[in-house]
């Protein structure tokens, strides 16, 4: 089965190909996405029957300064696709990164924000209404609009993924997970980071692995528009966060907090489940913070050593 990948080079396109090019006909996207007639004729040649469709910017803080690059990268170039997609005759699924972002503003955020917290904290799912609140999850929301648009006239076969906070990268410290741990393990006696306040879920990188292989193996059960939802419902406070990490490298400096541009509109809790992919496809999270961070910490210490020594 021919495969079209974009975003190889990305995040999770780098861990994904190598599983991707044992099971299917492999072909990664070499066309500018905003070159429609170029993305067009790749396709077109190409006939893919499964799309995954990965290239993006990714980094929301920059969205908000960097807003016309984003919106045109992540939502003109993906209806570009959507658009050459839509002309196959023989495609099973167009799988899209979405993401967790797009839930945006909800109430719950302003009582964090008061420092509030809810008795029963909220995990979002599916049926909760997006609000994006960023540049990065506006454009990422209208591709799902589109991609429902194109399925309800063309009947365009999609899933769509919303993402949560994705850590274990080994080659990429502007995350915060990797951020935090790099900058405790160059800097011995103080950082600097933003909020502290706002509440985060985590997912290690080998689970979300896991999750995109289990969407594209099993297209023809998600492929009528499903969009999932993707967890762990396992929120953290970023001040708490930070203090895990410490601890786990044996770290005793100080945080200067709210050092970064306030960014506006900064939403104060993100936290999703997996219950809908869980109970679709029998997906569920096997690797639990406190072993996935062990894992981080470990790979940027050994990366680092030579310049700590």
């Amino acid at each position: 089965m021919k495969l079209l990948l974009t975003g190889s080079s990305g995040f999770i396109g780098q861990h994904l190909s190598p599983s991707l090019n044992k099971n299917f006909d492999l072909h990664h996207l070499k066309s500018d996405l905003l070159d429609h007639k170029a993305v067009n004729e790749e396709v077109d040649s190409i006939q893919p029957e499964i799309i995954v469709h990965l290239a993006a910017r990714t980094e929301v803080e920059k969205s908000f300064y960097e807003q016309i690059t984003f919106s045109e990268i992540n939502y003109v170039g993906t209806v570009n696709l959507i658009e050459a997609a839509s002309k196959l005759k023989n495609l099973k699924n167009f799988v899209f990164a979405s993401t967790m972002e797009v839930y945006g503003w909800q109430p719950i955020s302003d009582d964090v924000e008061r420092d509030i917290i809810p008795i029963n904290h909220i995990a979002f799912d599916e049926n909760t209404p997006p609000n994006p609140n960023a540049p990065y999850a506006v454009a990422k929301y209208g591709c799902e609009k589109y991609l429902e648009y194109a399925h309800r006239c063309y009947g365009l076969p999609f899933t769509a993924l919303r993402q949560t906070n994705c850590y274990g990268r080994k080659d990429n410290d502007f995350f915060v997970t990797e951020q935090i741990i790099t900058q405790m393990l160059k800097n011995p006696d103080e950082i600097n980071l933003g909020y502290g306040e706002p509440y985060r879920n985590f997912i290690f990188v080998d689970d979300m692995m896991s999750v995109w292989q289990t969407v594209i193996q099993n297209y023809n059960k998600c492929n009528d528009g499903k969009i999932f939802t993707i967890g762990p419902d396992n929120p953290v406070k970023i001040k708490d966060y930070a203090d895990m990490i410490a601890n786990k490298i044996g770290w005793n400096g100080r945080i200067n907090w709210n050092t970064k541009p306030k960014r506006p509109g900064e939403i104060f809790w993100l936290n999703s489940n997996s219950n809908l992919i869980e109970k679709t496809l029998g997906w569920t999270h096997k690797v639990s913070l406190n072993d996935g961070l062990d894992y981080t910490v470990d790979v940027w210490k050994n990366k680092l050593k030579d310049k700590l020594s």
